[in-house]
């Protein structure tokens, strides 16, 4: 059976509950789910003082993280209308639109914006198409870059270079099919910072070797990224 307890601390002037679960864990660990509910694990050894501290101390990060999260569901909820002022996020920087009228169509990004020029700048439709092109064009660029950069140190295990494929995924950020030699990337990894892209591609890479979640596999994955845990922490606050 699971110990888990749920509790609460007050912390910067917010109350902040959260799920402790008590595990084999050689340090307290926490997490920030995309609902904005918080997740720590900790030995048994451990007091639920010292749990309580290590939660208030992290009460700037998880304020943060939340908030994030609420505007994000907040997007979500309010479908995207594509007109002038509305923020589009690439690789965790994020861009202001601007919708001009022209008989040449095109998307650009330059300084700060992204710049789409329409016909009819009341075509919802023909915009959101115009933006879906130009996001698929991204993906395929940056995501085939990462793999091309990161692919050379797997030559040496014998696999080949996997085929890349884009995908609007709802509950994976990647996927490996080994045995075709496909890795899979979620479409919406477009919008995380770039380290935590990358992170994503090692990862789905190390599959090519150790095809499950195994220690093995995590060792691997450390020895070729001694920092994915950080960056894994950058795409759950994504």
């Amino acid at each position: 059976m699971r110990n888990i307890a749920v509790r609460t601390v007050f912390a910067q002037g917010r109350e902040f509950i959260y799920t402790l679960e008590r595990k084999m864990v050689k340090n307290m660990n926490l997490r920030i789910r995309r609902d904005g509910s918080i997740y720590v694990s900790a030995n048994e050894f451990i007091s639920d003082k010292e749990v309580d501290r290590f939660v208030g101390d992290k009460a700037a990060f998880i304020a943060n993280a939340q908030d994030k999260f609420k505007k994000a569901a907040q997007r979500e909820q309010r479908p995207e209308q594509y007109i002038s002022g509305e923020m589009i996020t690439l690789l965790g920087q994020e861009y202001i639109l601007q919708v001009l009228r022209a008989d040449k169509e095109s998307v650009s990004i330059e300084g700060g914006y992204i710049h789409i020029a329409v016909k009819d700048v009341n075509d919802l439709g023909r915009k959101s198409r115009l933006i879906d092109n130009f996001i698929n064009g991204q993906c395929w660029a940056v995501f085939g870059e990462m793999l091309y950069e990161l692919y050379p140190p797997f030559e040496k295990y014998g696999v080949e270079r996997p085929q890349l494929r884009i995908r609007d995924m709802k509950s994976r950020w990647g996927t490996c099919h080994v045995k075709k030699g496909i890795v899979t990337l979620n479409k919406r990894l477009l919008a995380a910072p770039r380290g935590a892209v990358e992170y994503v591609v090692l990862h789905e890479l190390c599959h090519l070797i150790y095809p499950d979640h195994s220690k093995q596999f995590y060792d691997f994955l450390a020895a070729m990224m001694p920092d994915w845990k950080e960056r894994k922490q950058l795409l759950n606050n994504t």
